[in-house]
C-alpha cells in the first residue's frame, strides 16, 4: 500500500449521490489532504462519470485542496495501484427491478414485507447484482490485490458472502450505515451522551441486534434501562421518512409521528426476544415469515415512496462533511489507529457462534495497519435470535451456488429453503416469471 499519495477508485462513480457524496467526505480528511491522494472515478456512463468529475475537479480548484481526480471508463485502467476501492453500483433501472422484486412474489402469494435483501425479492436482486461485483473483484484479484474494497451495494450479505466464497483472498468488506441509529436513539433514551456508552451489535446486516451497552466509565450494564424506556420513547418519536444519510443536508424531509412509526416487527422483537433491533421493519421483516402481520405496511409503504421521490428528485452536492464510515476507516488502516468499528460485513470466522465460517456477518471490527480484524461476539447472541439468523445458512450458500453455477434448479431450492416461501408450485412458476421478466439480467441462469 502506498502510505504516501494514495490511491482511491470509486466504482459507481456516475452517481450523483454515490460521487458527490464520497468526494465529500473524502475532501474533508485532514489524513488525506496531508498525503496528497488521487481520486479515480469509475463508471460504465461516461457521460454522468464525466460530470461529477468536472464538478469534483472545480471543488478542489475553488477550496484549494491538494488532491487529484482523474476518470476513466476502463475498469482496469482505474485499477492500476489502487490501494482502495469503494463500490456502489446498481443494476437497470433501480426503482422498476425493486418494484418487480417486491410486487411479483406477492401476485404468487409470497408475503414478504419489502423486497430488497432478505426473501425472494432481495434473491432476484442478488442473482441481477453479484455477477457484475464479482467481474469487478476478478479484475481486483489480478491488478491490486492487497487493495482494501469496500461494498456499498445491495443485497449485502449476500454479496459479501459470496465474493468471499468466489476469491477468499479479497480483502472485501460490506458497509452500512444502519448502526448509526443506535448513537441517534441510546443518547436520548437513557439522557447519557454516546461517547459514554460502550455498545455492541451483531448478526447478519439489516438483521442485527444490540448486543450490549454499558456506561464507558462505571461498567453498568444499562441494557435493562433501555428496554424499560425504549417503549414509550419509540412509540411517541417523530421519524422522519429519510435517514440523515438518505437527507444529506436536506432541511425539510416529511415526518410521520407516533404510533411506533415502521416498528410494529421491531416491538415485537423487543417484547417476545428481550432485544433491540438496529433497524426498522422494512429491512427487518424481509427475513422473518410471521414479520407480515407485525410490520407497520403503511410506514414502509411510506418510506419506500418518499425515498423514491428524494432520489428521482434529489440534487446532490459536494459538501465538506462525513456521511460514511469509510473515509474514518481507510484513515484508521493508513494512520494503523487500532479503533474499534462498531459495525463490519466481513467472514464469519468464528465471530459468531453457531454460523458458520462462510457466512458474511455484521460485527464489530479493529481498525488498523493489518486492516480489518472482526471482534469475536461467541455466544452472546440469545439463542432464540440465532435460530432466526441459521435460517440464513442455506439461503446465503445457495444463492452464491446460483450465482456461480448457473442452475435454476438450485435457484428453486435456494428459494424453496427460504422461510417466506411457503408455497411449492407457486415458487416455480414464480421463478419461471422473473426469469422472463428479467432475462436481459438473468438470463445466465438456465
Amino acid at each position: 500500500m502506498s502510505l504516501e499519495n494514495p490511491r482511491i477508485v470509486l466504482i459507481g462513480a456516475g452517481s450523483a449521490q454515490f460521487g458527490y457524496g464520497t468526494l465529500g467526505d473524502i475532501f474533508q480528511s485532514e489524513i488525506f489532504r496531508k498525503r496528497d491522494a488521487h481520486i479515480v472515478l469509475h463508471d460504465i456512463n461516461p457521460k454522468t462519470m464525466a460530470t461529477v468529475a468536472k464538478t469534483g475537479q472545480e471543488f478542489i480548484e475553488s477550496h484549494q485542496l491538494p488532491f487529484t481526480i482523474s476518470a476513466t471508463t476502463d475498469r482496469k485502467e482505474a485499477l492500476a495501484g489502487a490501494d482502495f476501492c469503494i463500490i456502489s453500483i446498481e443494476i437497470g433501472n433501480r426503482f422498476e427491478l425493486w418494484e418487480q422484486d417486491w410486487q411479483v412474489p406477492l401476485q404468487y402469494g409470497m408475503r414478504q414485507v419489502y423486497g430488497e435483501n432478505g426473501g425472494p425479492g432481495g434473491f432476484f436482486h442478488s442473482l441481477r447484482i453479484i455477477p457484475p461485483i464479482l467481474e469487478i473483484c476478478g479484475d481486483i484479484a489480478e491488478i491490486c490485490p492487497n487493495a482494501f474494497i469496500f461494498n456499498f451495494s445491495n443485497p449485502m450479505s449476500r454479496i459479501c458472502t459470496t465474493v468471499h466464497l468466489k476469491y477468499p483472498g479479497l480483502k472485501f468488506i460490506g458497509l452500512c450505515h444502519e448502526i448509526a441509529s443506535l448513537e441517534r436513539h441510546l443518547p436520548k433514551i437513557l439522557d447519557i451522551p454516546f461517547e459514554k456508552l460502550q455498545v455492541q451489535a451483531g448478526g447478519l446486516n439489516h438483521f442485527s441486534v444490540m448486543l450490549e451497552v454499558r456506561h464507558q466509565e462505571t461498567g453498568e450494564d444499562l441494557y435493562p434501562e433501555v428496554m424499560e424506556k425504549a417503549p414509550a420513547y419509540f412509540k411517541d418519536l417523530a421519524q422522519p421518512l429519510l435517514s440523515p444519510q438518505e437527507q444529506q443536508g436536506e432541511e425539510s424531509v416529511p415526518l410521520r409521528k407516533g404510533a411506533w412509526h415502521e416498528r410494529g416487527l421491531f416491538r415485537t422483537i423487543m417484547e417476545k426476544f428481550n432485544l433491540l433491533p438496529i433497524t426498522t421493519d422494512s429491512h427487518f421483516g424481509e427475513y422473518i415469515p410471521w414479520a407480515y402481520e407485525t410490520v407497520d405496511h403503511k410506514g414502509i409503504l411510506d418510506f419506500y415512496n418518499a425515498y423514491k421521490v428524494y432520489v428521482m428528485n434529489s440534487q446532490p452536492r459536494i459538501a465538506l462533511k462525513l456521511t460514511e464510515r469509510v473515509v474514518p476507516i481507510m484513515e484508521g488502516i493508513l494512520e494503523d489507529e487500532s479503533y474499534i468499528e462498531a459495525a463490519v460485513n466481513i467472514p464469519n470466522q468464528g465471530f459468531i457462534a453457531d454460523l458458520p465460517n462462510f457466512i458474511a456477518v455484521e460485527v464489530p471490527a479493529t481498525i488498523s495497519k493489518n486492516g480489518i480484524q472482526g471482534i469475536p461476539i461467541g455466544d452472546m447472541l440469545p439463542p432464540g435470535f440465532t435460530g432466526l439468523l441459521q435460517n440464513q445458512v442455506a439461503i446465503h450458500r445457495l444463492t452464491a451456488e446460483t450465482v456461480l453455477s448457473g442452475s435454476r434448479d438450485v435457484a428453486l431450492q435456494a428459494l424453496l429453503v427460504d422461510p417466506i416461501v411457503d408455497k411449492v408450485a407457486a415458487a416455480d412458476k414464480m421463478l419461471s416469471h422473473m426469469l422472463e421478466i428479467q432475462n436481459k439480467y438473468l438470463g445466465y441462469i438456465r
